[in-house]
Parts: structure tokens; sequence; C-alpha cells
């Protein structure tokens, strides 16, 4: 009785620390998207720094207006004919808060490289990819390609 009783108390320690896991694990990958990087030093520490270049996400709000179906969509918000996406005083086109990533310039497959090679994300299956990026970003067809881009790397 008592045995089942740690057993019980020992799975939902481990389930909260899952989950705590899971949540740093996308704050890291927000961190990194503002191009913010995390190295651990040799003492175990954690040092972090600024990338001076673009971040992937300053060059997705930068490259909005270059892919037609989001110029259409921005068109439709401004002109109240959708509803569902907004459009922010710096022009960029989000739905619920996801940043809205256009087809250009290979953004898209940047992206999910990005978040397929990430030290913190462990080699994710398409549907944890997917739910993690769907945190950050949205795209039309997104669940599909990001199961194509996963499914490249599967081993057999």
């Amino acid at each position: 009785m008592v045995a089942d009783a740690l057993s019980r108390k020992s799975m939902g320690v481990l389930a909260h620390l899952a989950i705590q896991r899971r949540s740093l694990g996308r704050e890291i990958q927000k961190l990194a998207n503002d191009g913010i990087r995390l190295y651990e030093t040799k003492e175990g520490g954690i040092t972090t720094y600024a990338l001076v270049q673009y971040s992937l996400i300053a060059h997705v709000k930068a490259k909005q207006d270059e892919d037609p179906y989001l110029v259409k969509l921005k068109e439709g918000v401004r002109n109240k004919e959708i509803t569902a996406l907004t459009l922010g005083s710096d022009r960029v086109l989000k739905l619920n808060d996801r940043l809205c990533v256009p087809d250009v310039n290979d953004l898209r497959k940047a992206i999910m490289k990005e978040a397929h090679s990430s030290r913190y994300s462990i080699h994710p299956g398409a549907t944890k990819m997917y739910l993690d990026l769907k945190e950050l970003y949205w795209w039309k067809g997104m669940k599909k390609q990001v199961a194509d881009h996963v499914a490249k790397y599967l081993n057999f």
C-alpha cells in the first residue's frame, strides 16, 4: 500500500518535471529565435550572448511583404474582411500572436532546420516539432511541411 502511494507520487513528480522541461525548452527556443544563444561553460554554468546578425524572426518580419499570399491577407485584415489575423503597429501579420512566415528565401525551411537541429529539441518527431513551432509561427500547410521535413531525417 505504501509502495503504491510512493509510486503514484513519484509518477506525478515525473510528469510535472516533464511539463516543466518542455516549457523550459520552448523558452530557450524563443530566446534562440530572438538571437540569444546559451552555452554551457566548463564549470557547469551558462553564458549567453546576443547575435549581431539578423535572427530568423527579424528576417520573417522583414520578408512578409515579399509573399503575395501574405500581402493579400494583410489587405484583408486592413479592410476588416479577415478577423482571425492581426496586423500590429509594426505592420507584422500574426495569427493568435503567432508570426506569419512568408514563403520566400527558404525561411520556412530555415525555421524547420533550426528547430530540428536545436540542442534543446532532442531530435523531435514531427508532432513535437510542429507543436513547438506552432507556439511561435504559422504558415499555410505548416503541419504537412513539418512532417515532410522530419521524415527526411528518419533512420531505419
